[in-house]
């Protein structure tokens, strides 16, 4: 007789997995788009889009899911939500692959452990989400971060501040628009794939572009960008619905973590100082932040009848 118990551990342990699976693919994106260097950025991101597109309409279909398409394009709102989702995730990309082939792999990686905290920001001044103490604590020594690294560099980490900002208002409009994952990547990469299509198209008659003129192995990476950037996402998709939130919020800090040591080992960024403090500042945010959320959690299983805490 099967044992009720072990089926929920089962699912739970192949949620790990795919989670695991999705943020190491993630962390390891910087080795896919260097590959690409000899590529300009803004076409790696249009072939991105393109490609995309293209991997995820046939799984779509594949999968039986045209009524699900039909049917958000015969909703105007949660066809523009898919639009706006498309545009934010576009200038995402472009921003990442532009970081990572600029050599600001380290940067890239700030934004991503940033990420979680602009996004519980954005929660709380967009939804009303509840702002407790520490909330305020964690942001309070993350923004002590950024300042220290301003101060040094004389500049932002615009990288940085640029990649958690598009993302977290990425995330913002996908749970307005409550789509599906390949159903949503299908329709934002929609959204832009006639912008990229025609910009591709536009270089290739110039002679600029690099789709089969610059070797056979950057043409299939070119053609590869679409599986690479939906299957990490059908991974996250099939974890996070096995997974409570909790954990797979602690697995997101692989991704981030990877590329860090891509970064320094692989392709020999620099951790100076400044830069190790300003991440020490925000990972001792992101503790504080998870810490809380933790106790808070704790606190609501045990009270679930306790009023909201003050702002």
């Amino acid at each position: 007789m099967a044992n009720p118990d072990r089926e929920p551990r089962s699912s739970e342990s192949r949620g790990i997995l795919y989670g695991i699976a999705a943020f190491g693919m993630w962390g390891l994106f910087p080795i896919y788009w260097k590959s690409l260097s000899s590529v300009p950025s803004f076409q790696i991101l249009a072939h991105r889009i393109l490609w995309a597109f293209a991997f995820t309409l046939v799984v779509s279909l594949a999968l039986g899911r045209a009524g699900r398409l039909r049917e958000v394009l015969g909703n105007p709102g949660r066809l523009g939500a898919a639009a706006a989702s498309g545009l934010l995730v576009s200038v995402n990309w472009g921003i990442y692959i532009w970081a990572v082939n600029s050599s600001h792999i380290l940067e890239s990686s700030l934004g991503y452990y940033l990420n979680p905290l602009v996004s519980a920001a954005l929660g709380a001044l967009v939804l009303r989400e509840r702002m407790d103490r520490g909330m305020i604590a964690s942001y309070l020594v993350a923004g002590l971060g950024i300042a220290i690294q301003t101060l040094s560099y004389g500049r932002l980490p615009w990288i940085a501040l640029s990649l958690a900002f598009t993302f977290a208002l990425y995330g913002l409009v996908k749970k307005t628009a409550g789509l599906d994952v390949l159903t949503g990547l299908t329709l934002e990469t929609a959204a832009v794939f006639p912008f990229a299509l025609a910009f591709l198209v536009l270089e290739q008659k110039a002679g600029r572009g690099a789709f089969g003129n610059l070797g056979a192995w950057n043409t299939a990476l070119l053609a590869l960008a679409g599986p690479v950037t939906a299957i990490p996402l059908l991974s996250y998709a099939a974890g996070v619905v096995r997974l409570p939130l909790s954990k797979m919020g602690l697995l997101q800090y692989i991704s981030p973590t990877l590329q860090l040591l891509v970064g320094v080992l692989l392709y020999g960024e620099k951790l100076d100082l400044t830069r190790a403090v300003t991440l020490g500042c925000v990972v001792a945010a992101l503790a504080i932040f998870g810490v809380t959320r933790g106790r808070r959690s704790s606190s609501t299983k045990r009270s679930p009848g306790a009023s909201p805490e003050p702002r």
